[in-house]
C-alpha cells in the first residue's frame, strides 16, 4: 500500500476580524509557555485582563493594516508551494495547517489528516529557529493530542524542531537582502538592521531556551553568505522586538537601538525581520509604522525593509528538500513547470 504523505505546518495564528481580537489574545496568553506564572491557577484569568486590557490598541493595530491577519492565507499559500514542489521531485503530498491561538487550530488540522488516510505526517513549525514559546508550545500540543489519541498513534509521525541552517532558508534570505539593497542609491552604506521576535531572559537563563544562540548563529550564516555570494560587507546588528510585560526581555531592544544608531549617525537603514517567514502584524504594522516613526524620531532618513520570505521559490524549494530529507527519499532534481 502506497503510503499518504501529509506535510503540517505549524504557525501562530491570527484574528482575521476585528471581532477576533480579544479570543486571539485569550488564547495566546493563557499558554504557560508564553507567559509562565507561579501558579498556574492564575494563568486564565490574568490572560483575560491582558486581553481586555490590549484588546483596544490592537483591534486599532490590525485596522491598520486591513483589519485583519493575513497570516493564515500566506500559510496556506506556502503549503499550497510546498506541495507543489514536491510533486515535481515526484512525491504525492497533502498539505495541512495547524494554527496555535486561532483557527484552523491544530487539533482541526490533525482531524482533517485523521480523515485523509495520511499514513505518514511531517511536523514542519514554521519557525526556523526554535524556542520554547513558538515552535516548543506547538509541539507540545501536537504531543498532548497524539498521546490522547490512538488513531493518530497510527500514524508514522517525523518532527522538525529547527532548521534555520538550512542552506536554501539562508540563501533566499541572502537573495532578499541583497535584491533589496540594489534599489538604494549606495547600497554599501545601507546598515543592516536583524529584528527578531524577543523572549523572556529567563528562558534563556533559567529553562535552556536555545532561542538566542539560534538566532545569532542564523545572523551569521546569512551574513556570511551575503559576504561570499553577493559581495556585501554591510555592517549589521540583531536587536529584540514585541516585549510584552515587565519582565526582561532579550537585549537590545529594536527600539532602543534604533534610537542609538540615529545618534551615532546612521542615515540608510533596513530592517530585516529574521525570525518571521510570513508578513504579519509585528512586520506590516510594528516594524513598518512604529519602528519607521521611531527611526525618523532618531534622524534617520531612509527607514526600508526586507518582505518577508512568503513563497520565495528558493525558501519553498529548501522546504520541499527538508521534507524529502525527513522521509528518507533521495533529492531529486525539480522538474521545470
Amino acid at each position: 500500500m502506497k503510503d499518504r504523505v501529509g506535510v503540517l505546518l505549524l504557525n501562530l495564528g491570527g484574528p482575521e476580524r476585528q471581532e477576533d481580537v480579544y479570543m486571539f489574545l485569550y488564547n495566546l496568553f493563557s499558554d504557560p509557555d508564553l507567559i509562565r506564572l507561579p501558579f498556574p491557577f492564575l494563568q486564565k484569568p490574568v490572560a483575560s485582563l491582558i486581553a481586555a486590557t490590549r484588546s483596544p490598541i490592537t483591534k486599532e493595530n490590525y485596522k491598520l493594516i486591513g483589519g485583519g491577519s493575513p497570516l493564515r492565507q500566506i500559510t496556506e499559500e506556502q503549503g499550497d508551494a510546498i506541495v507543489a514542489a514536491l510533486e515535481r521531485r515526484g512525491i504525492d503530498a497533502k498539505a495541512y495547517i495547524g494554527m496555535r491561538y486561532w483557527y484552523p487550530y491544530t487539533e482541526d488540522a490533525l482531524a482533517q489528516i485523521k480523515a485523509d488516510g495520511i499514513t505518514r505526517l511531517i511536523v514542519l513549525p514554521l519557525y526556523p529557529q526554535f524556542s520554547i514559546s513558538t515552535s516548543g508550545s506547538s509541539l507540545k500540543q501536537v504531543d498532548q493530542l497524539w498521546q490522547n489519541d490512538p488513531e493518530l498513534q497510527k500514524i508514522d509521525r517525523l518532527t522538525i524542531e529547527s532548521w534555520y541552517k538550512r542552506p536554501g532558508y539562508i540563501r533566499a534570505m541572502a537573495e532578499s537582502i541583497a535584491t533589496r539593497l540594489q534599489s538604494h542609491a549606495a547600497p554599501e552604506e545601507v546598515y543592516l538592521f536583524f529584528s527578531a521576535h524577543g523572549v523572556p531572559v529567563k528562558y534563556v537563563t533559567e529553562y535552556g531556551d536555545p532561542y538566542q544562540v539560534e538566532m545569532e548563529n542564523c545572523v551569521d550564516l546569512i551574513m556570511q553568505d551575503l559576504r561570499c555570494e553577493f559581495n556585501c560587507y554591510n555592517s549589521h546588528l540583531l536587536a529584540y522586538q514585541s516585549r510584552v510585560g515587565p519582565v526582561e526581555w532579550l537585549r537590545p531592544y529594536t527600539e532602543d537601538a534604533i534610537a542609538q544608531l540615529g545618534k551615532r549617525g546612521i542615515n540608510d537603514m533596513m530592517v530585516v525581520p529574521i525570525s518571521f517567514v510570513s508578513e504579519h502584524i509585528e512586520t506590516l504594522q510594528e516594524i513598518d509604522m512604529e519602528y519607521r516613526e521611531a527611526a525618523e524620531e532618531a534622524g534617520i532618513e531612509n527607514f526600508d525593509r526586507v518582505p518577508a520570505l512568503n513563497c520565495h521559490s528558493t525558501f519553498i524549494d529548501d522546504l520541499a528538500d527538508l521534507v524529502l530529507e525527513e522521509l528518507g527519499e533521495e533529492k531529486a532534481v525539480a522538474v521545470p513547470v
